[in-house]
């Protein structure tokens, strides 16, 4: 069952460490760290690249946004409008649910706001690849190379591959959807610095500055990916009424498919309040007053 992204995952490090605080153990082989370093250096390329090339896109640096195709599909912003008309929100929040947002926002802002629902045809395929190479860090664990908890892996794991997967690549509705650009940001922006972090780790090198962005940016990155996430999920459910009920299930309007993704949207808020407090304590505790500035490991 998908959960909401953490920008902080246990690290990938050697599942014996010189940093512990039991008896000393035989060191990690060489040939292991090398690989695991190499993975954390690919997998920090890869997400770089990927980044890059959204913002190149969003920013039309090479001349080639205007041109994309957007895919077939709702916007995010009638997404919003059939979740808000069984909804009251306030009226700062309006805004944000009106089909003609492009319109309000600044004349600097709508070029931007307008190549967000192509982006998918630039990155699409290299994010689903890139996020399908983490499926080796559930293999990490289970070999035992790392010391992360496998469960954690495996949920954080395979909720990402239920966005690429189960949901942008099955649903042409959400591949025209700004929200996706938005996921990918937090996405690549989180990755590129866990797994810089990681890598320097790994060498031995605890640089405080990846320390300190490593348990910061999640203060703006983690309710940006977790949300994207959910609202692509609901922007699948069917458009007959935003709750199901006994009717449309009579009707055949509503699947037990579309029930299992309108019950993840739910949970997906308890989820994230759960996980960003977490966050937020583990924040203090690692950049408290009292916290050194390098990270021990467990």
């Amino acid at each position: 069952m998908p959960a909401p992204q953490v920008p902080e995952k246990p690290p990938q490090t050697p599942a014996k460490s010189k940093a512990t605080t039991q008896k000393p153990t035989k060191s990690t082989p060489l040939a292991l760290k090398v690989y695991l370093v190499a993975y954390n250096v690919i997998s920090t390329l890869g997400w770089a690249y990927i980044l890059t090339l959204t913002l190149i896109h969003l920013f039309n640096l090479d001349g080639k946004a205007d041109a994309v195709q957007a895919p077939r599909g709702k916007s995010a912003m009638s997404v919003l409008s059939r979740l808000t008309s069984t909804v009251s929100l306030p009226k700062a929040l309006r805004f944000f649910a009106s089909n003609n947002v492009q319109s309000r926002l600044p004349s600097y802002l709508q070029p931007i706001y307008r190549r967000s629902a192509t982006t998918f045809s630039r990155v699409g395929p290299q994010t689903a690849f890139v996020q399908t190479f983490a499926v080796m860090e559930i293999v990490h664990v289970l070999l035992g190379w790392v010391r992360s908890p496998l469960q954690t892996t495996v949920m954080q794991v395979s909720s990402r591959l239920f966005l690429v997967w189960g949901i942008a690549e099955q649903f042409p509705e959400v591949r025209s959807n700004p929200l996706y650009t938005s996921m990918v940001l937090a996405w690549s922006a989180t990755e590129v610095i866990r797994y810089t972090f990681y890598a320097f780790n790994l060498l031995g090198k605890n640089l405080y500055v990846l320390l300190y962005l490593r348990y910061t940016t999640f203060y703006i990155l983690y309710p940006i990916g977790a949300s994207s996430e959910a609202f692509l999920t609901y922007a699948t459910l069917p458009a007959s009424s935003p709750i199901p009920g006994w009717q449309s299930w009579l009707q055949g309007m509503w699947k037990l498919t579309d029930y299992v993704r309108g019950i993840l949207f739910l949970i997906w808020w308890p989820g994230l309040y759960v996980m960003y407090t977490y966050m937020i304590a583990q924040r203090r505790k690692v950049l408290g007053k009292s916290a050194p500035k390098t990270l021990k490991t467990n």
